[in-house]
């Protein structure tokens, strides 16, 4: 998983496949505006609960962006040692881009078995929201909520060795959930915090100090 080294940054390449930087310019209450935008693609979040067990599947990774967000801007030689590749290790919901011609639930399915070993029918997956990235984000998530047994976990997951992903499965009891939103400073994206709340307010029940 953290078998990273040798990290250097990089010009961005205009003709990258994954996100498109560009400017708009636009006039609002009678003044010039400029605002720069990344246009990247859509994805699908699953919140996913293992009944047999009562443990949320999570998912631990490496991420890129979460690390370089903990450098000191116009960084040229990165010393591992002062800025460690745990720095850019996350805990997320499963997730994944939207990159097919397919459902949305289609490719939420999809992400479940890859990433998580999980086969379950499109049946079982409930959408909850789409929600849109603000700020420099041009994009869109829409969030499912699934439950699976054990009987349903055919692979250990770990992600699509084809897409070079590297994805350690996590479990979580309900408490563990609870202190870890509550901690104060987490390594987790917002929709990671949104889609644990949205299922202790919706499915567990919400009682932050308490145990179950």
């Amino acid at each position: 998983m953290l078998d990273v080294e040798e990290i250097r940054v990089g010009e961005y390449p205009v003709d990258s496949p994954w996100v498109r930087p560009v400017r708009i310019l636009y006039t609002q209450d009678g003044k010039e505006k400029v605002w720069d935008v990344v246009k990247s693609h859509d994805s699908v979040g699953i919140i996913v609960f293992n009944t047999t067990r009562e443990k949320l599947i999570l998912v631990r990774q490496f991420r890129p962006a979460a690390y370089y967000a903990c450098l000191p801007d116009k960084i040229e030689k990165i010393d591992l040692k002062l800025y460690p590749p745990t720095l850019g290790l996350t805990l997320e919901l499963c997730a994944g881009i939207v990159d097919k011609d397919k459902p949305l639930v289609e490719i939420a399915r999809d992400e479940l078995k890859e990433e998580c070993g999980y086969e379950a029918p499109a049946s079982a997956f409930t959408k909850i929201v789409t929600y849109r990235g603000v700020g420099s984000g041009a994009t869109k998530q829409t969030l499912f909520y699934v439950e699976v047994t054990d009987e349903m976990h055919i692979h250990p997951g770990g992600g699509a060795e084809s897409e070079g992903e590297l994805i350690e499965l996590v479990e979580m009891s309900i408490q563990e959930a609870k202190e870890y939103i509550a901690s104060g400073e987490v390594q987790s994206p917002s929709s990671f915090l949104f889609g644990i709340s949205w299922f202790l307010c919706n499915i567990r029940g919400w009682q932050m100090y308490t145990s179950e």
